[in-house]
């Protein structure tokens, strides 16, 4: 499971780095004004409605039922289900095109109602989305392929897909002069990426005999309990979906360049949430759904343990420079061209603000597989909306005295409520079994981060002074910080648990 989880995490990695590329690109050429405003918030309607209707609902309740039928019941019964299932959702996506396309206007009113009366904003979001909500439809039957690959144990073109979405948009917007602004250069990117992810995805699926075809839309027992686990999910990922949608509506009554400090923290802290948390969470699904339908429910526990242990190890470092050098590594990524120093501040102080949630960020998706593995969908989906309804709680009363700052801040509370509440419901039910070696091992990698963000805060600003005369002294001392802040914390988790801890990893990966 572990080299499942390397091979996600790596490919995510790159994906990532690739993100980052992209990012330094798109922050020279649009910088945090109104027309990165405008591409921002028409960038964020179709990846709402496919964090809702695709990535979020649809995984959680078909990679588990796929699973479990192909298991029990053999391949033929499950490429039909898939079958039934590819039909449905094109369908549905096909009329929700068809709406977004004609109600742009409206739609962007709900999303962004602090926009319509901004002529040099509300215009351009209208045309952007436009070109960008098509990419709904594709990514969603990207997701359908993913998913079905995930069940079979197939990680890779999955996990590779986001990377031509980076690509793609790096070479439009280095071809900018060829659209009529870079807003516009940045959304086709979008859309061709779609294109390129369906082939990448779906042509694995084909190879793996498991692309599905058009199978008329019936009603066995096996779409019955899809539905009846896609129904709660859906409404979870609404919860959540919402309180996002709360971070641009209110984001667009603040200055210019709220929209866009929330997007670029927020960009550097799906950084370890996506190679780390997403990349265990996808593993851990199916591994666990295998497991429990073949009646090994201790193995299942196991495996979750094992990931969680693996998430923490990764994760607990990024918590730690998140949270000392923020603005430091807002600049050295992103001062350059149209990015300013004061849009790196309130970037950075953003970023702060997420690195409070980052620990439940990360574990989530491997917490909530105890419910999703048993075809529960409806336990989390309490714990969502009690997050999101207080999530939406402090955006609200942290907006004024915080403006952007406190809703970064309180997404992480609500994430933090989320957690929470599903380990609480999950040990209540005994889908949850935290075992002796993780409750030791969470002591001892939080024992180890503190001390690194003790190091890093005591070397920063030597380590600045001593690069003040370099053109590229931020990068200089981030890349510093970054060496010696990592060889620390590796030497003191070594020193900590033993090599014996470590080499079980290894084992497992191999």
């Amino acid at each position: 499971m572990i080299k499942r989880i390397l091979t996600v995490g790596g490919f995510t990695l790159l994906s990532r780095v690739t993100g980052f590329v992209r990012d330094i690109i798109l922050a020279a050429v649009l910088g945090a004004g109104p027309v990165a405003d405008a591409f921002f918030v028409a960038f964020r309607l179709p990846n709402h409605f496919r964090a809702i209707f695709a990535e979020g609902a649809f995984n959680a309740a078909f990679v588990p039922a796929y699973a479990r039928i192909r298991e029990q019941n053999g391949a033929e019964r499950a490429g039909t289900f898939a079958g039934r299932i590819f039909t449905l959702l094109l369908a549905s996506q096909l009329v929700l095109l068809a709406l977004a396309l004609a109600f742009t206007p409206e739609a962007i009113d709900v999303l962004a109602p602090g926009l319509s009366d901004d002529p040099s904003r509300y215009p351009l979001a209208v045309a952007l989305t436009r070109v960008t909500f098509p990419y709904l439809l594709l990514i969603t039957m990207v997701t359908l392929y993913g998913g079905i690959l995930n069940a079979l144990q197939r990680f890779a073109a999955a996990a590779a897909a986001s990377i031509l979405l980076n690509l793609t948009m790096i070479a439009t917007l280095l071809t900018v002069w060829l659209f009529p602004n870079a807003g516009y250069a940045a959304a086709w990117g979008v859309l061709i990426s779609g294109v390129l992810q369906l082939i990448l995805v779906g042509g694995d699926a084909w190879r793996s005999g498991a692309l599905p075809g058009f199978h008329w839309p019936k009603l066995d027992t096996d779409v019955r309990k899809f539905f009846r686990a896609l129904g709660p999910a859906t409404v979870g990922s609404m919860g959540v979906q919402l309180a996002l949608f709360a971070d641009t509506i209110i984001a667009s009554f603040l200055a210019a360049g709220a929209i866009s400090a929330l997007y670029y923290a927020d960009r550097i802290n799906q950084l370890p949430i996506g190679v780390i948390g997403i990349a265990a969470g996808t593993v851990v699904l199916p591994e666990m759904a295998r497991r429990l339908a073949a009646g090994d429910d201790a193995g299942a526990a196991h495996a979750q343990n094992r990931a969680v242990e693996f998430t923490l190890m990764l994760a607990i470092p990024c918590v730690a420079a998140f949270f000392v050098i923020p603005e430091l590594i807002m600049r050295a990524l992103f001062v350059r061209g149209a990015f300013t120093v004061a849009d790196a501040v309130a970037a950075g102080q953003t970023l702060a603000a997420y690195a409070f949630g980052l620990l439940p960020f990360v574990l989530i998706r491997s917490a909530v597989a105890s419910f999703f593995a048993r075809g529960d969908t409806k336990t989390p989906v309490i714990a969502a909306l009690i997050a999101a309804a207080v999530n939406i709680g402090f955006k609200v009363l942290l907006m004024g005295p915080m403006a952007q700052v406190g809703l970064a801040l309180a997404t992480s509370i609500g994430a933090w409520i989320n957690l929470l509440l599903v380990i609480w419901l999950g040990l209540r039910a005994g889908h949850i079994r935290i075992d002796h070696r993780l409750r030791q091992s969470a002591i001892k990698l939080s024992a180890a981060g503190l001390a690194m963000a003790a190091i890093i805060w005591l070397i920063a600003p030597p380590l600045a002074q001593a690069f003040a005369g370099l053109a590229v002294r931020d990068i200089a001392t981030l890349a510093a910080l970054a060496a010696i802040g990592g060889t620390f914390y590796a030497g003191v988790v070594l020193a900590i648990f033993g090599r014996r801890w470590l080499a079980a990893f290894r084992g497992r990966a191999r």
